[in-house]
């Protein structure tokens, strides 16, 4: 319709003759109703409307046209550079927070010192405690690595049984769910006590598992009454066992209560020996 140039433009005179000049209806109409202002008030009072009409086309085409090229700056800013690292990670933007040597991002309950196993490039829970990050975080990208013993002892939660809690709160089981039975959300995989995990990929016992989990917190409402729910999605073995699951209330066994912007990552120590390695987390805000 000939509205960028003028918009581009910014121009008062540029307005006046895009206005006088436009073969759209609106303006057409705009020219005919000055043409015809003389002839009375009632003339004067329609001239008026046709006015605010046209500046309602101008500022709707403005806004179109301000949100378009909003879109197009999005589009043509380039994504940030990040190197993948070796398979399994960390990638150049993560945060190591085991990375096979010592325990100096975790801590134990309240400030005392983190107390686990710490051998063969691995951390091995060992009834001290749970163990806590230092650092506090809201929504990330998360990969633990863990493993269950080889030596088969116990059945259902008694066997190989820790967990991976964001925030402290929301627990992803750590279980070893191979040929083992127990409550369908209490298997690995489960956000524990409240979604069942899809299927059962857990690799024998004593093999390594891997779990990369995108976890996006839940938020205190503006109100500070109600939890705006957050969600989880789990990768299991590379296969996708929690699709994107609502999460608000914490789950069994927490350490914290209630919902907040940023909590320590928590590796429950559960009683039995789980070993961890390689682990590493992304901030995603």
């Amino acid at each position: 319709m000939g509205i960028l140039p003028m918009i581009h433009g910014q121009d008062a005179r540029a307005t006046f003759d895009f206005v006088r000049s436009s073969k759209n209806r609106t303006f057409a109409k705009l020219r005919f109703d000055m043409f015809r202002m003389r002839k009375g008030r009632s003339m004067k009072k329609q001239m008026f409307a046709r006015i605010c009409q046209g500046r309602a086309v101008l500022l709707g085409l403005v806004i179109v046209v301000a949100a378009l090229a909003g879109m197009a700056a999005d589009k043509n800013t380039e994504p940030a550079l990040v190197d993948p690292g070796p398979i399994g990670g960390p990638p150049s933007d993560a945060i190591v927070l085991f990375g096979g040597k010592d325990l100096s991002q975790w801590r134990g309950k309240g400030d005392s010192e983190a107390r686990w196993t710490v051998g063969d490039g691995c951390m091995t829970a060992n009834r001290t405690g749970n163990v806590f990050t230092k650092e506090e975080f809201g929504d990330v990208q998360l990969h633990v690595e863990w493993a269950a013993p080889t030596e088969i002892k116990g059945k259902g939660q008694g066997r190989g049984n820790s967990g991976v809690y964001l925030q402290g709160r929301y627990e992803i089981q750590v279980l070893d769910s191979y040929q083992n039975s127990t409550y369908t959300n209490g298997q690995a995989g489960a956000f524990y006590g409240k979604f069942a995990p899809l299927v059962n990929p857990c690799r024998k016992p004593g093999e390594w598992q891997t779990y990369d989990i995108i976890f996006h917190a839940p938020k205190p409402a503006a109100d500070g009454k109600e939890v705006i729910p957050g969600s989880f999605t789990v990768l299991y073995n590379g296969v996708l066992v929690q699709d994107h699951v609502p999460v608000k209330g914490s789950t069994t066994a927490s350490a914290f209560k209630g919902a907040v912007p940023r909590g320590p990552l928590m590796l429950q120590d559960h009683g039995n020996p789980i070993r961890y390695r390689n682990i590493w987390i992304r901030p995603l805000n």
